[in-house]
């Protein structure tokens, strides 16, 4: 954490971090020399870097008119054009309103993108593959760009389909001399945010990588660049690569670059920013190993692939024991994720001399990593890192719709991993009984009957249910299920929130989140959380004769799927709506989501209005 703060307005960011005044008052305040501004907000806003050095302040970043020649896609791309890199078919122009989209898009010829002029991040880009989705994704586009750039201006180019998102890292200075830092492949990605990210690309060969660099290097010359920035690329599958556009903050995912190459970015970009020549040559740039990033966001990966959640950080442990693990983050056991900002929690980095080593590390990492309070995403991330096709290197931008069609739904398990999962559970549900048993290592009652050695069980596990024998012999369990035998060992340390076991030889890392009277657990296994109903035998044939609960109609129910606030409601009550369309617009940390009707019916109640702020699951129109 930084080492002092300064409050520099309320949550709102339009009311403080992208509040021009208010960062130059802290500046003031804190005698600031300089400023590094990180990775979005104000890091490439041209008025801001200007108003610095009126102060005698210096930015860390690139002059002013890098910003504004990259900062803006239409100027970017012509420039790009004039410096002889390759660029994407589209139009160079401002689009003025939707039906000039449409008319656009038609010349293009579908499917096209529709992105921010001044945007970047995945935020204010649509793909529209007909005219409805073109007049659809110009509203939203401009809308968010509005929201999160204060620039509504939007582009047009022709979409790229099954690309690869690869970047090249530059590194300039004020002399003249540039370098590029070889490149992350950023493919894998949900709404044109990047997700998983490494360095180098299993894709590029030695030939591409270096036409790819001199391009980059050719276009931050172009426009005099002198800090740490990057040009992005989209490669098809003959490798042909063609200019995105470039940020000339420093990414959020510059650390993989940093294993790679052994330099600290930062630290060069101060140096650069002093007015230092750069240390190295493009021939000291090494590739030493490999390195894998993970974002670790606050989002429920079950709703299309990562819907925004808030909360406290109840219970928060990075796995920084474990080696060549790297976590930057900017919070604490106990922080707040709240609705107004970037749903990131940390960016989890491993490193290995393969990428075998990094990928298994990245695993180890994934199950280590505590977090309690929020929804996050790890399921996911352990997902994929771990998908043959990942592992095969065989990916596009289109990765995670292509391989889970219908959305993501967990990890599915193997019989074998079945069997690993109840196990466990049964032996962390017989050790929490033998704990219960106990008060500073002796049994409660002085004449209870000999400990229990053997328990006959029953367990639920989504619709299977399962008769399971345990046997103890010290930290050993020896469970039967399914006419198979495992052996579980562990220190059986309920208080903490790994649980490290053994099974029949294989180690695993697993986390118990909850555990009540009624036999109900939640066990993180594998990345994904599974919940089980651990029962005696007797006490699974009394719940047969309980009764179940009906499960609520909510096909007449429209709830927010994530908190945010409500842009537009499209409805009142009375109204006649059609399955699929649109019911109200919910901003969540930056993004605009469209609620749309489940069925045709009539709208029977609004119970929100634009400007509210809303909950996960509030009703938002009930319909009849």
């Amino acid at each position: 954490m930084a080492d002092e703060a300064v409050c520099v307005g309320p949550a709102p960011t339009n009311k403080s971090y992208l509040n021009t005044d208010a960062i130059m008052e802290a500046i003031r305040k804190t005698g600031a020399q300089a400023v590094h501004p990180g990775y979005g907000f104000l890091s490439e806003n041209k008025e801001f870097a200007r108003r610095l050095a009126a102060e005698g302040v210096t930015f860390i970043g690139p002059d002013t008119h890098a910003i504004q020649a990259m900062g803006d896609k239409i100027e970017s791309k012509l420039i790009a054009k004039d410096a002889k890199v390759n660029t994407i078919p589209g139009f160079d122009g401002v689009v003025k309103d939707v039906d000039e989209a449409v008319r656009i898009a038609r010349e293009i010829g579908y499917p096209v993108m529709i992105k921010a002029s001044a945007g970047g991040g995945g935020k204010g880009m649509r793909i529209a593959c007909n005219d409805e989705e073109t007049r659809e994704g110009f509203r939203f586009s401009s809308q968010e760009a509005a929201s999160s750039f204060g620039d509504d201006r939007l582009l047009i180019e022709k979409f790229i389909d099954n690309p690869r998102h690869i970047e090249i890292q530059v590194l300039a200075d004020k002399h003249g001399n540039a370098l590029w830092l070889n490149e992350r492949e950023c493919s894998i990605q949900r709404r044109n945010q990047k997700v998983v990210e490494e360095a180098p690309s299993t894709f590029l060969d030695p030939e591409t990588r270096r036409a790819m660099g001199e391009q980059a290097v050719s276009l931050a010359k172009a426009v005099q660049y002198s800090s740490a920035g990057t040009v992005e690329f989209l490669v098809d599958s003959a490798r042909n690569f063609f200019f995105l556009e470039m940020n000339t903050r420093l990414q959020v995912e510059h650390p993989i670059t940093e294993c790679i190459t052994g330099l600290d970015l930062v630290q060069e970009m101060i140096r650069v920013a002093k007015g230092y020549s750069l240390r190295h040559k493009q021939a000291d740039i090494p590739i030493n190993g490999w390195a894998i990033e993970s974002r670790v966001y606050a989002e429920d990966p079950y709703k299309s692939f990562g819907l925004p959640s808030i909360g406290r950080l109840s219970q928060y442990q990075e796995p920084l024991g474990l080696p060549a693990v790297r976590v930057d983050s900017g919070i604490q056991e106990g922080s707040e994720i709240s609705i107004y900002y970037d749903p990131m929690i940390s960016k989890l980095v491993t490193y290995g001399s393969t990428r075998a080593e990094a990928l298994q590390r990245m695993e180890e990492a994934l199950d280590n990593y505590v977090i309690r309070g929020v929804t996050h995403n790890i399921p996911l991330l352990r997902e994929i890192i771990v998908h043959p096709l990942f592992v095969k290197g065989d990916i596009s931008t289109k990765f995670l719709t292509d391989v889970y069609p219908d959305g993501f739904k967990g990890h599915q398990l193997t019989d074998s991993e079945r069997r690993e999962l109840l196990a466990t559970t049964a032996c962390v549900f017989v050790a929490a009984q033998l704990r219960s048993q106990k008060f500073e290592g002796n049994l409660r009652v002085s004449t209870a009957q000999q400990v229990q050695k053997r328990w006959e069980l029953s367990l639920k596990l989504d619709k299977g249910i399962h008769a399971v024998t345990v046997l103890r012999s010290g930290s050993t369990y020896t469970v039967e299920l399914d006419e198979k035998r495992l052996d579980v060992t562990s220190e059986w340390n309920l208080a903490s929130a790994l649980l490290p076991v053994t099974i029949n030889g294989t180690q695993r890392t697993m986390q118990c989140l909850s555990r009540d009277a009624s036999g109900d657990m939640s066990l993180q296994y594998l990345g994904t959380v599974f919940k089980v109903r651990v029962l005696s035998r007797l006490a699974a044939e009394l719940s047969r004769h309980m009764p179940e609960k009906v499960p609520e109609d909510t096909s007449s129910i429209l709830r927010s799927p994530m908190p945010g606030t409500v842009v537009t409601v499209s409805v009142k009550p009375g109204d006649a709506v059609a399955e699929g369309q649109e019911i109200c617009v919910i901003e969540a940390m930056k993004m605009q989501n469209s609620m749309t009707a489940a069925k045709a019916a009539k709208v029977k109640s609004v119970h929100c209005k634009a400007g509210e702020t809303v909950g996960e699951g509030d009703v938002l129109v009930e319909l009849e």
